[in-house]
């Protein structure tokens, strides 16, 4: 399968349990290739250190978009 995503403004913390502190991630939106739309929470993201636009990857990284309303909908902490 393969997703194409763009990352929103709203992020969220995941939850293992009540007890736990939770990590912070991203949600991103999409849809896969056949146009089934996704939605993703992405706590880290990463490029080989030997590339040479990172500078460029940085810059991009910044740009997000506001959250559509059902991405919007979800409350701010999760409980996985």
């Amino acid at each position: 399968m393969k997703i194409t995503i763009k990352p929103t403004s709203k992020i969220v913390v995941l939850k293992p349990g009540t007890l736990a502190d939770g990590v912070p991630a991203r949600t991103w939106e999409g849809e896969t290739e056949s146009g089934i739309k996704v939605h993703c929470f992405v706590t880290r993201i990463a490029i080989d250190k030997n590339e040479p636009r990172t500078s460029e990857f940085e810059t991009e990284l910044q740009k997000t978009a506001a959250p559509s309303a059902g991405i919007a909908a979800y409350p701010a902490s999760l409980i996985l």
